[in-house]
C-alpha cells in the first residue's frame, strides 16, 4: 500500500494508526467516516426504492397483461371520449407503439450492450466480468457513455501479460460494444412510430430522471402524444389559414369565367383578378365591373 503514487503514503498512515488505536482514528475522523455513512446509507435506501419500484411495476405490468385485452379496449373507449371517435385510435396506436419502441430502443439495446461487453470482458479474462456486465446495463439504460466502463477495462487489459495482437483485438472489440448503441438506437427507437426518434428518446430520458424506471415508458408516451396532437393542432390551423379566398364561388355567375381560368376579357388591368384571386392573374372588365 506504502508504494501507491500519490495517495500511498497517506493510506499507509491511516490504516497503520487505524491498527494501533481504533478508537483515537475513529474520534479523529468522525465528520468524515460520519459523511461517508451518510451518503452511503442514502444511497442503500435510494437502490432498494428503485429495486421496489421495479418489483411492483412488474406485478402491476403482469395484471395489465392477463387483461390486455379489457385494458386495450376501456383505454381506446376513454380516448374516443376524451379526444374524439377520429383522434382516438390514432392516439391509442401510438402510445402503444411509443412504449414499444422505448423498450426496444432503449432496454433491448441496453441488455445487447451489456451482452456483448460482457461477453469480451470474460474472454479478455477480466476479472467480475459478469458484474461488469450488469453495470454496464444499467450505465447503458441511463443513457451515460460505455467508454467509462470500456476504457478501464482497456487499461486493464494492456497492463497483463496478453499478447500485443489479441490486446488489440480486443480493444477494438470492447470500442465498438461500447459505441454500438450510436448504430442500434437509430435502427429501433422510433420504430414503428410517427414521431421523431429525438422526441421519443428526450422524453424517455426526462420521465426516468424524474419517476425513475416507470418514467422511462411515462415520460416517452406523454411527450410523443403531446408532440403529434400539437402537431395535429398546427396542420389544422395551416390549413385554414391556407383556405382559398374564393370559398362560396365554386360556382361561376353567368358571364364571368371559372376562378381557375384567366380572365378571357379585352380591356385588362394590372390588379389581381376578382374570380381567381391570383396575383399572376389579369382582371377583365366583367370581373372589375362585379368588383367594385
Amino acid at each position: 500500500m506504502a508504494d501507491l503514487s500519490i495517495v500511498g503514503d497517506k493510506l499507509f498512515e491511516s490504516w497503520t494508526t487505524a491498527r494501533d488505536n481504533f478508537p483515537a482514528f475513529l474520534e479523529a475522523h468522525q465528520s468524515t467516516l460520519g459523511n461517508l455513512a451518510s451518503s452511503a446509507l442514502s444511497t442503500i435506501g435510494n437502490t432498494a426504492i428503485g429495486l421496489l419500484m421495479l418489483i411492483i411495476a412488474f406485478i402491476v405490468a403482469g395484471v395489465f397483461m392477463a387483461y390486455g385485452d379489457l385494458g386495450r379496449r376501456a383505454s381506446g373507449k376513454l380516448l374516443r371520449r376524451i379526444v374524439g371517435p377520429d383522434r382516438g385510435p390514432k392516439l391509442q396506436k401510438l402510445a402503444v407503439a411509443t412504449v414499444r419502441s422505448v423498450a426496444l430502443g432503449v432496454l433491448g439495446v441496453a441488455a445487447i450492450q451489456a451482452l456483448l461487453v460482457g461477453v469480451g470482458l470474460a474472454f479478455a479474462d477480466v476479472p467480475g466480468a459478469g458484474i461488469w456486465a450488469i453495470v454496464t446495463l444499467v450505465v447503458a439504460v441511463i443513457q451515460v457513455p460505455l467508454l467509462v466502463i470500456t476504457i478501464p477495462a482497456i487499461a486493464y487489459i494492456w497492463s497483463g501479460d496478453g499478447g500485443t495482437a489479441m490486446n488489440v483485438v480486443w480493444t477494438v472489440y470492447l470500442l465498438l460494444a461500447g459505441l454500438a448503441d450510436n448504430v442500434l438506437k437509430p435502427m429501433f427507437l422510433g420504430r414503428g412510430v410517427e414521431a421523431p426518434m429525438p422526441v421519443i428518446l428526450i422524453g424517455a430520458l426526462g420521465g426516468m430522471a424524474s419517476a425513475g424506471i416507470i418514467g422511462l415508458f411515462a415520460g416517452a408516451v406523454l411527450l410523443t402524444v403531446f408532440y403529434e396532437v400539437f402537431m395535429a393542432w398546427v396542420a389544422e390551423e395551416h390549413d385554414e389559414e391556407e383556405q382559398p379566398l374564393t370559398r362560396g364561388l365554386t360556382q361561376t355567375p353567368a358571364g364571368r369565367h371559372s376562378p381557375t381560368q384567366r380572365c378571357p376579357g379585352s380591356r385588362l388591368s394590372r390588379s389581381p383578378c376578382w374570380g381567381c384571386w391570383t396575383a399572376s392573374s389579369l382582371e377583365c372588365e366583367a370581373c372589375r365591373f362585379d368588383r367594385y
